[in-house]
């Protein structure tokens, strides 16, 4: 049969079955699991680190916007989406971080992809650690630059691909905390060699921002690079905010840079209202309780050495995000499965989500948890355990 051939229309399709038999096989069939909105589990799966997605003050700040500006925002941005509230929570993320701006997006995903494609193209070298969230990877592939994804948080990789574009421009992508097993990234290093070699540096702070740092001001902050002139940090509003939506701080000319040419946020239907309004009052809750963050680390350490004192494989979180190896993808699935049954529920990462190729529960921890919540979490996940998972 030729390419041209025509098939019969109930046929079109055949290959998908193919490919979902393949994924089968390997062990990678993804499901949807519906949650309640009430449940017993306890969640070590989402990323509310601070706790602050049932919290009354911002659910309830989220259902006033709602009744004030409407369920949507009836637009993109440059159209009819941007509203007094956009402004007001992009005002408070810049100061917050130290930035002089900040440009608000309708999800991490979209302000990541529209970061990379916009302060990149044709002219430049993109030089990324090769372990970048996919949204990033996204926004390398349709960049048009030349990139060259060099080994997991090793700065002479990135000063060697530097070294050796063919690009005039140039920009690094990087994590700060790095969303499989919760590394932290070398910013600070990263950062001197960019400028030996007259680079932007572009830092993914999904899972820094208000888990590290001086009352929550992430991982970028911390390094003293939130005024860089050279510096552009990318953040989500759904994880320790615990709303939805996404954000870049940075420079002034680059935030206009990006309002006139990102794609993802020109096309794009802004942010409700609903959910701006809940990021703004999570800040603020942020800004008065600054000992969040902190219970939040400390709950991930606790995780982790109580799992690796139970003979598991686990990695030490630098922020909030801990791993516990799994011998298969198989084991996996099998072992998050046996957790929920037992009231815990936990992340499972295989391939191709996990770079290294290593399948792994990830734990995420809040500051809302007790020191029961991690002891049950613990005895749970020892005792579930498949063969092969222990030391």
């Amino acid at each position: 049969m030729t390419a041209s051939s025509s098939l019969p229309p109930e046929t079109v399709f055949d290959w998908l079955d193919t490919e979902a038999a393949k994924r089968a096989e390997a062990g990678l069939t993804r499901r949807l699991r519906p949650r309640p909105a009430q449940q017993d589990e306890l969640d070590l799966a989402g990323n509310d680190y601070l706790g602050l997605a049932r919290d009354k003050r911002v659910a309830g700040a989220a259902a006033a916007a709602a009744l004030r500006w409407g369920a949507g925002s009836t637009g993109s941005r440059l159209v009819t989406g941007s509203t007094e509230l956009h402004a007001e929570l992009e005002h408070e993320l810049a100061r917050f971080c130290g930035a002089q701006a900040a440009l608000v997006f309708s999800s991490g995903f979209a302000a990541n992809l529209g970061a990379v494609t916009a302060l990149s193209g044709a002219e430049s070298a993109i030089v990324s650690d090769k372990y970048v969230h996919a949204s990033l990877i996204e926004g390398c592939r349709l960049s048009r630059a030349d990139v060259a994804a060099v080994a997991h948080a090793t700065p002479d990789a990135v000063r060697h691909a530097l070294s050796t574009r063919r690009k005039p421009r140039a920009l690094v992508v990087t994590e700060s905390v790095f969303s499989v097993d919760g590394d932290l990234a070398p910013i600070e290093e990263l950062a001197g060699i960019c400028r030996e070699h007259g680079a932007a540096l572009l830092i993914d702070d999904a899972h820094g921002f208000g888990v590290l740092g001086e009352g929550g001001r992430g991982a970028v902050h911390t390094a003293g690079l939130s005024a860089a002139p050279d510096v552009v940090t990318t953040l989500t509003l759904s994880k320790a905010l615990g709303a939805q939506g996404g954000a870049v701080v940075g420079p002034r000319r680059v935030i206009r840079h990006l309002v006139e040419t990102a794609r993802s946020f020109i096309f794009d239907t802004a942010l409700a209202p609903a959910s701006a309004a809940a990021a703004l009052t999570a800040l603020s809750v942020l800004k008065s309780e600054p000992g969040l963050p902190e219970k939040a680390t400390n709950h991930a350490v606790d995780l982790s050495m109580q799992l690796k004192a139970a003979g598991l494989h686990t990695t030490l979180p630098e922020a909030a995000v801990t791993s516990v190896r799994a011998p298969s993808p198989e084991a996996a699935v099998s072992w998050a499965e046996a957790c929920a049954e037992h009231g815990i529920r936990v992340a499972c990462f295989r391939p191709p989500s996990v770079p290294d190729g290593v399948s792994r529960l990830r734990l995420t921890a809040r500051a809302d948890l007790t020191e029961s919540d991690v002891e049950r979490a613990v005895k749970v996940i020892a005792e579930t355990a498949p063969p092969g998972a222990t030391a």
